[in-house]
């Protein structure tokens, strides 16, 4: 159960960045194309976070501490571009306009998830 509201809370998180953002697109011929879409994006997405994205933070741990944090939004940023070049492996039709759309998107996606795990139940 934990493992469905982890893949609806990132689902949710990215539809906020492609509703919010005009440079994160998310197309499809019909909705359930887009919802589908939106399910594929949030495992890879959550896959990367998972797998990647802490391996990369400790590597530069010494470096987000010199810039107070600073460094963390692009690190995120880089994570969701990295997604995006998997998901168009897996011709998933997701993409990101730019690093600075990456920046913004990645903001959105973790404020999201914040309201999102604040809100819906944690499945224990």
């Amino acid at each position: 159960m934990r493992f469905i509201i982890w893949v609806v809370v990132n689902a949710l998180a990215v539809g906020a960045a492609v509703a919010l953002l005009d440079g994160i697109e998310l197309t499809g011929d019909t909705t359930t194309d887009k919802t589908l879409t939106l399910i594929g994006v949030a495992l890879i997405f959550g896959l990367v976070n998972a797998i990647v994205g802490p391996i990369v933070k400790l590597l530069s741990l010494p470096f987000i501490i010199l810039t107070l944090g600073l460094l963390l939004f692009v690190i995120n940023a880089l994570l969701l571009l990295l997604t995006e070049w998997i998901s168009r492996a897996f011709g998933l039709d997701f993409s990101v306009d730019g690093f600075w759309t990456a920046v913004l998107g990645s903001i959105i996606i973790t404020i999201a998830t914040w309201v999102l795990e604040f809100v819906l139940p944690d499945g224990d």
